[in-house]
């Protein structure tokens, strides 16, 4: 997993006049969500925690602690510490298990490699730990240099800001002129406190209306919808 640090300009210059534009991973360029849903629903149930499909894809984008924080309040089960990491560990696994299954969405290779060709600065900001980004990002074709930064890289994931300061931070721009491209509640609820523009997509799930409730500016289908209007954001894509 590359550090989240400031990335040498490529032979495509950055334009540190652009807004950055910070993406969440899995549901938001990936389709990866109910990968990880089917994941977390073998590892609970082989503690025998049953739990339905759709409290689980509702806490998607969490951090892996805050998800099982919120499983004990809904099931009333206590976890200790080792049970917990033993969890993780076992979601970590199903999910790898499942990459062959997962694919980048819909326009979502063009959509980088359109701002990376007119010198739009860009980052990757996942709950998910090293281990298993690292995974999932082998599907994409990401330049040298990239800010990456996952849960292992802050204090606190999703929904508190940390990710998406530390992306703007390892871009070198304010995070005040950076958009947050999210598939869940979670990711706005994070671009709001971080105090960027949430940009919301439909394909991790979630619908409009939830979105625009947590704040998004503007909602897309998916990848391809937004590379398509990408004027609307007024980004200037024009080498």
């Amino acid at each position: 997993m590359r550090p989240a640090t400031r990335p040498r300009e490529s032979s495509a210059d950055v334009h540190t006049d652009r807004p950055a534009v910070l993406f969440d991973l899995d549901g938001t360029l990936l389709d990866s969500v109910y990968q990880h849903v089917i994941a977390w629903k073998e590892a609970l149930e082989s503690a025998g925690i049953p739990l339905s499909i759709w409290r689980i894809h509702r806490r998607i984008g969490m951090s892996g602690g805050l998800f099982l924080r919120a499983l004990v309040r809904e099931t009333g089960r206590e976890l200790g510490a080792a049970e917990a990491d033993h969890l993780r560990e076992l979601h970590e696994q199903g999910y790898r298990r499942r990459i062959a299954e997962v694919r980048p969405l819909p326009g979502a290779q063009a959509l980088l490699e359109l701002l990376t060709r007119a010198g739009v600065p860009w980052a990757i900001a996942t709950s998910s730990s090293d281990a298993t980004a690292k995974t999932s990002l082998s599907l994409l074709e990401i330049p040298a240099g990239v800010p990456i930064v996952t849960r292992d890289h802050v204090q606190y994931a999703k929904p508190n800001p940390d990710l998406f300061l530390a992306a703007a931070e390892a871009l070198g721009r304010p995070i005040s002129e950076s958009f947050v491209v999210g598939d869940s509640v979670w990711d706005l609820l994070a671009a709001q406190r971080a105090n960027a523009l949430g940009i919301g997509v439909l394909s991790g799930g979630y619908g409009r209306e939830e979105l625009e409730t947590a704040g998004a500016y503007r909602v897309y289908d998916d990848p391809q919808d937004l590379l398509e209007h990408i004027d609307e954001l007024g980004i200037r894509t024009h080498v």
